[in-house]
Formats: structure tokens, sequence, C-alpha cells
């Protein structure tokens, strides 16, 4: 969120992002690079003792999934109000984002996987999956310039929140891509 953005950037001396005039608080972060996102998962980590980091592409479909095989984790028809887009019903469609939150969770209890904003993954961008190692991995090139993201965003359209749905663009702030993390449990 905006709040938790703004205590990383209190505690490193960081410029808190630009929210557009929509809201700070318990709203989704953007306006962030990949950069910052993986800057703040560092800060993150050091600061509590635990491993955190942006999801593999694969993670974040599995996650968003929540263990269905539709085209939305609520199904394979949009309806209404399940998600924040362009057509997706809610109050805040195509204007600004919602608080995190604001929609039912999927069955894994992970809330606003779909609409809102995109989110950053460690992913560099590949065209379908070609080369993908098959466990999750992420495909990381040190080369790559364009890098993926996921899940959609309040000025998109229905099928930009497929939960198989891929996006990509350079790695700079963006007013519709925001992230989230993953925690590393000990095995």
């Amino acid at each position: 969120t905006f709040a938790q953005f703004a205590a990383f950037c209190g505690a490193t001396g960081r410029e808190k992002p630009e929210d557009r005039g929509m809201g700070r608080d318990n709203r989704p972060v953007f306006n962030v690079s990949r950069e910052d996102a993986m800057a703040f998962a560092d800060w993150l980590s050091k600061k509590s003792g635990r491993v955190f980091r942006l999801p593999s592409e694969s993670e974040w479909e599995y996650a968003a999934r929540g263990g269905t095989t539709t085209t939305y984790w609520w199904g394979n028809q949009l309806g209404r109000n399940n998600a924040n887009c362009r057509e997706c019903g809610s109050p805040w469609d195509d204007r600004s984002t919602a608080p995190v939150g604001s929609f039912s969770p999927n069955q894994y209890g992970l809330y606003d996987m779909l609409g809102n904003v995109y989110e950053w993954v460690l992913d560099s961008w590949v065209p379908g999956y070609t080369g993908s190692i098959g466990d999750g991995s992420p495909r990381i090139n040190p080369q790559a310039n364009e890098f993926v993201s996921r899940g959609g965003s309040f000025r998109e359209v229905a099928s930009s929140l497929a939960v198989s749905a891929r996006n990509w663009t350079a790695s700079a702030p963006h007013d519709d891509i925001g992230f989230r993390l993953v925690m590393e449990i000990n095995k």
C-alpha cells in the first residue's frame, strides 16, 4: 500500500511516489519501478529478518488462480463488482484504484490479485513460455529492458484481468503498476 511504501521512503530517504489524486493510505502503491519494488523487498527483508521478494511469473499465476482453472479466479464470466477494471462494474472503474481489500479474496485468501493495479514480477519479458524451466523459477535475462507485470488494472479491459494474461513494459514508474511480495519459508 502507499502507507507501507511511505514507511520505506521515510527510512531510506526516498521520495514518495505520486498518487495522481487517487488517494494514499490503504490504496495499492503505484508509480514505482520494478527496481523500487525490489529495493522495498530488500529493505523489508533486512528490517524483518525474513526473506521477501517479488514473485516469479509462475508463482504469481499460481496464487492468482486460487486453485481454479477458470478465466478469472471467480469463474469464466467477468460478472459485476468482482474487481476494478474499465468494465468490472465497480465504483472505481476506469477512474482510480480501489482501497485494498474492497473485493472478495480468492480461494487462497488473497485480495486484489486481478484488477486495481498490474503487479511487477521477477521475470524478464519473453514472448510465450519458451524457455520456461517448469519449477516456477523466474526467467531472467540480465540484458532485458522489458519486464512482466500481471493482473490488469483499473483502466484496462476485462481480458487483461484473465489469470493467464501477460503484460510487459520497461521498468519505470507507471500509474497503473504496483507490486506484491512473497515471503520465502525455510524448507
